[in-house]
């Protein structure tokens, strides 16, 4: 659980292309996922498949299963995880589910960017037991999603009464950072990591990360790569830290340093598509792949209904494919359910390349009311106005 709740506010910017597939059954397999001999994470799945199988009723066994495979999808943008993780957690009726069972399927939910259905599953499961301290923080890191940063605050808020220093403030933090008092929060985030030093990977790794992103924003790029650095040297596999970092290597123009950090990634679109924008700039062999391999996967995903990575796509759709018209269509789809930085970054840059200010007023009018700070969003703007 410490892992999880240490990394909540990632804010979900690793959600699947599509929505995974649920197996109808352990005995299927669909397909073999490339692991080394004797590797530690595939032994460890085993035995927990084991247990689970040993007693298919036991919901602890269900939800460590469920908790490992959802890690390992957080991890590495792969989202046929997150579908192994929801047969785990099958047999369990809501009425009967406890809190594990129900704070697991809201962060599968929310995985596939159904925020609505995981914020009913996170609240079931608070209401058996009001001290869940993941329920309560993913709830918050949702909220912050939706940008709704009031609904935000008050779940930070009532964190404070039992979560650890370093989450309750890394909670409050993540919404001052985002409501236009960077500078506070960034202080009050690297004060508490300095005072636990015992914290774990994850927590480190998340508080590094958010406060490498606030020097970024505010245009301290020497401190935001130290920092990005500090957090990749901690060895852990994460998805939204590889995609934050590759972006702000491509905006600083240091793309084959990308491909390098990126190239063993192509499983993720995320961070696929930040390999290939690396390619193009550096006039590399595998771009034209690489974008034909997006494209597909993009177009697969749009038959089926289930165009769940639209700010990748709209990035693809501009960077790539140089059609301005599509981009600013999707990234303003995008925008109606999920409004973080980056989902306003690619509706500003599409609007913009399409010459269409109307569009992005709904992006200008969230930039103004909650007094975001990025030098590079205001930059964007100011184009518009």
């Amino acid at each position: 659980m410490s892992r999880l709740a240490a990394a909540l506010l990632a804010c979900l910017a690793t959600a699947a292309s599509a929505v995974p597939h649920v197996p109808e059954g352990d005995a299927v397999v669909l397909e073999r996922l490339p692991a080394r001999p004797n590797d530690p994470v595939m032994s460890e799945l085993r035995a927990l498949r084991a247990a689970l199988s040993a007693a298919p009723r036991d919901a602890r066994a269900a939800t460590r299963l469920a908790e490992r495979y959802f890690e390992l999808a957080m991890a590495e943008g792969d989202p046929r995880y997150v579908g192994y993780a929801e047969a785990a957690l099958r047999p369990w009726r809501e009425k009967e589910a406890p809190p594990e069972v129900l704070f697991m399927r809201g962060l599968l939910s929310q995985y596939r960017h159904d925020f609505s259905g995981a914020l009913s599953d996170l609240d079931a499961a608070l209401r058996r037991d009001p001290a869940h301290v993941g329920a309560r923080a993913w709830r918050a890191a949702i909220f912050m999603v939706q940008a709704d940063y009031a609904a935000a605050a008050r779940e930070c808020r009532v964190l404070e009464g039992y979560a650890s220093e370093l989450l309750a403030t890394g909670c409050i933090a993540y919404v001052d950072a985002t409501t236009g008092n960077a500078r506070p929060a960034y202080e009050r985030l690297a004060s508490v990591l300095g005072r636990h030093p015992e914290a774990g990977v994850g927590p480190r790794l998340w508080t590094l990360t958010r406060l490498a992103e606030i020097d970024w924003r505010l245009g301290d790029h020497a401190a935001a790569d130290r920092l990005f650095k500090q957090a990749l040297a901690l060895g852990a596999d994460d998805n939204f830290l590889l995609a934050a970092y590759a972006d702000f290597l491509l905006e600083r123009g240091r793309s084959r340093e990308v491909v390098v950090l990126l190239k063993d990634w192509v499983r993720s679109d995320t961070l696929l598509l930040r390999l290939t924008l690396a390619e193009r700039a550096a006039k590399l062999p595998g771009a034209a792949q690489h974008a034909q391999a997006l494209g597909d996967r993009f177009a697969a995903s749009a038959l089926r209904g289930e165009r769940l990575h639209m700010a990748e796509e709209a990035r693809y759709l501009l960077e790539l494919k140089q059609d301005a018209r599509a981009a600013l269509a999707v990234a303003a789809e995008n925008w109606k359910a999920q409004r973080e930085p980056r989902d306003a970054a690619i509706v500003l840059e599409a609007a913009i390349a399409a010459g269409d200010r109307p569009a992005a007023a709904p992006v200008l009018r969230w930039l103004e009311e909650s007094r975001f700070e990025s030098l590079r969003l205001h930059a964007l703007a100011a184009k518009l106005k």
